[in-house]
C-alpha cells in the first residue's frame, strides 16, 4: 500500500473518531444547560427548606447536638462516564483527610478509582444525564437507610466538585441546619399540624432529600463542564492532526506521481518519442 493511500486511511479513521467526539461533546453541552435550570430550581427548594427550619427552630430550638465520637459517614460523589480529567482522582485526595467510618461512592469511574486504595465503600451508580439523577437518589437514599440500621445516629457528609473550576466542597447535612441563620427578628410562632418532634423529623427528612438532590445535579454540572473542556480540546487536537496529514498525504501523492511518470518515461521506447 502506497504511503498516500495509508495515510487517507488514517486520515478517514482520525475523522470517524471526530465525529463521535463532536457528539460526545454536543451532549455534554446540552446536558449541562439543562442541569442549570434544574440547579437553580432545586435550589430555591432548599433555601425554602432551610427558611422553614430557621423560622422553626427560632422557636423550637430543641435541635439535639451529636457527639464527637458519633460515626461519619460521607458519601462521595465522582463520575460514571470518563473524559473529566482528575475528577475522581481529586475526589479521593480529599477523602483520605475526611477520616471517614463508611464511605458511599457514586460512580463507576469513581469507584474504579477507589479499588486501588485501601479505602472501604460502598459502590453506586453515577447519573449518566440529568434524567438519572432521580435513580441515583433513590439509590443513595436506600444505602442511608441500611446504615441507619447499623448506627443510631451519624455524621453525614458530601464530598463533591462544586462548580466548574472542581472546587470541591464537603457538605454537612446531618446534624441538619448548622450553617442558616436565624432571624433576630420578632415572628409569630409557627402553627403546626404535628408535634414538634415529628416536624422537625420530616423537616429533616425532606431536607436530606432535597440537598441531596440540589448536590447530585451541582457535581454532574460540574462533571459535564469538564468533559466539555476535555473533549474540545480532543476535537482541536483531532483537527490540527488531520490537517497535517492532508498535507504529508499531498506530498507524498505527489512524490509518487512524479515516480510514476518517471517509470513511464523510463520504460517508453524512442518509437515513442
Amino acid at each position: 500500500m502506497s504511503q498516500s493511500r495509508a495515510l487517507q486511511q488514517h486520515i478517514a479513521h482520525l475523522t470517524e473518531i471526530r465525529s463521535i467526539l463532536h457528539s460526545l461533546k454536543n451532549m455534554a453541552f446540552m446536558d449541562m444547560h439543562k442541569l442549570i435550570r434544574l440547579r437553580q430550581a432545586q435550589s430555591l427548594v432548599v433555601q425554602h427548606i432551610e427558611t422553614v427550619a430557621a423560622d422553626f427552630l427560632q422557636f423550637y430550638p430543641g435541635l439535639p447536638e451529636l457527639k464527637i465520637s458519633t460515626p461519619l459517614i460521607v458519601i462521595i460523589i465522582g463520575s460514571e462516564r470518563g473524559f473529566c480529567g482528575n475528577l475522581n482522582e481529586s475526589l479521593i485526595e480529599q477523602l483520605t483527610q475526611a477520616s471517614a467510618d463508611s464511605v458511599i461512592a457514586v460512580g463507576s469511574r469513581l469507584c474504579a478509582r477507589l479499588q486501588n486504595t485501601n479505602i472501604a465503600f460502598t459502590e453506586l451508580s453515577g447519573a449518566n444525564s440529568s434524567d438519572e439523577i432521580s435513580q441515583v437518589l433513590n439509590s443513595v437514599s436506600d444505602a442511608i437507610s441500611q446504615l441507619h440500621n447499623q448506627y443510631e445516629l451519624f455524621n453525614l457528609s458530601v464530598l463533591f466538585h462544586q462548580d466548574e473550576h472542581l472546587n470541591i466542597t464537603l457538605k454537612t447535612l446531618l446534624p441538619p441546619f448548622k450553617d442558616i441563620k436565624r432571624s433576630s427578628e420578632y415572628k409569630n410562632e409557627p402553627l403546626l399540624n404535628l408535634q414538634p418532634s415529628q416536624f422537625l423529623l420530616e423537616l429533616v427528612d425532606q431536607y436530606v432529600l432535597s440537598a441531596l438532590q440540589d448536590i447530585l445535579y451541582t457535581s454532574l454540572a460540574a462533571e459535564n463542564n469538564q468533559r466539555l473542556q476535555h473533549l474540545d480540546n480532543a476535537v482541536r487536537h483531532l483537527d490540527e492532526a488531520t490537517e497535517k496529514l492532508h498535507k504529508k498525504s499531498q506530498i507524498y501523492r505527489q512524490e509518487e506521481i512524479t515516480e510514476e511518470i518517471e517509470v513511464i518515461l523510463l520504460n517508453a521506447s524512442p518509437a515513442d518519442y
